[in-house]
C-alpha cells in the first residue's frame, strides 16, 4: 500500500462519504493529504483517524478565491501538489419547473464552477513540474441524462465534457486528467450515514456500492504507470438498472 508514498493529494469534500474514504485509503498508501470541506470540526474528526501530518483547509469551494487559497496553502505546506481529487458536489433532483433558483445556482456553483476553478488553480504548478493527476468526481448522470435529476445531470455532463477537452488540451505534458462516474453510492447523499445497518441489505442485493469502493477505484487510477490514463471510470452497483 505504499503506492502513493510521499505524494501530495488534495481532496475536496473530504469530511464525509467518498472523500473521507479516499483520505483513509490514500493515507494508508503513504500520501500526504490536504483535506478540504466547509466544516473544520468534521475535518478534525477525519484527521484524528489519520495522524497529525494532514493539512486541513476549511473552505466553501464555490466561493470566489477559495480554489487559489486551497492550492496556495497546500504548496506552502508541502511544496507541491501531485494529485487533485475534486470530489465536492451537491445533488439536486426533481422537476425543473419546481426548482428553487438558489438551489439551482448553488448546485452549478459547486459542481461546475468550483471544480473548474480548482483545476485552473492547480494546473500551472503541475505543468511546471511535468507531472500530476487531476481526477474529478462526475456521476453516471454525467454519462446518461436522467429525467428525475436534469439539473444535476447537466452539471455532471459539464464535468465530463471539461475532462475530455482538458485532457486533449494538455496531452503530452505529463499531467493526467480523468473523471470517475459512480452510480448509487451508500452515503449521506442518499440517506445512508456511515455505519448505517441498512447498507448491508443494499450491498447484498447489489443495488448500492460503498464509498470505499469508489475510493479504491480512484486509488487505482492514481497508481497506473505514467504512460496510462484511465480517462473515464464508471462504477456501478451490479444490479443498478442503467
Amino acid at each position: 500500500m505504499g503506492e502513493l508514498n510521499g505524494k501530495v493529494v488534495v481532496i475536496t469534500g473530504a469530511s464525509s462519504g467518498i472523500g473521507r474514504s479516499g483520505a483513509r485509503l490514500f493515507a494508508k498508501g503513504g500520501a500526504r493529504l490536504v483535506l478540504v470541506a466547509r466544516s473544520l470540526e468534521r475535518l478534525e474528526t477525519v484527521r484524528s483517524e489519520l495522524g497529525e501530518d494532514v493539512l486541513l483547509v476549511p473552505a466553501d469551494v464555490a466561493e470566489a478565491g477559495a480554489a487559489s487559497r486551497i492550492i496556495d496553502t497546500a504548496v506552502e505546506r508541502f511544496g507541491r501538489v501531485d494529485a487533485l481529487f475534486a470530489n465536492a458536489g451537491l445533488f439536486l433532483e426533481g422537476p425543473v419547473a419546481d426548482a428553487d433558483d438558489e438551489e439551482l445556482r448553488r448546485t452549478l456553483d459547486v459542481n461546475v464552477y468550483a471544480t473548474l476553478s480548482l483545476v485552473r488553480a492547480t494546473l500551472p504548478g503541475m505543468l511546471a513540474q511535468g507531472s500530476g493527476d487531476i481526477i474529478l468526481t462526475s456521476s453516471i448522470s454525467g454519462h446518461h441524462a436522467i429525467d428525475s435529476e436534469p439539473i444535476y445531470s447537466a452539471s455532471k455532463h459539464a464535468v465530463q465534457a471539461f475532462t475530455h477537452a482538458l485532457r486533449q488540451q494538455i496531452r503530452g505534458t505529463g499531467v493526467r486528467v480523468a473523471e470517475i462516474a459512480p452510480g448509487m453510492v451508500l452515503t449521506d447523499l442518499w440517506g445512508f450515514s456511515e455505519g448505517d445497518p441498512r447498507a448491508a441489505e443494499r450491498l447484498a442485493a447489489s443495488t448500492g456500492i460503498r464509498p470505499e469502493d469508489v475510493a479504491d477505484a480512484v486509488r487505482y487510477m492514481l497508481t497506473r504507470p505514467a504512460h496510462v490514463t484511465i480517462r473515464d471510470l464508471v462504477i456501478l452497483p451490479s444490479a443498478q438498472n442503467i
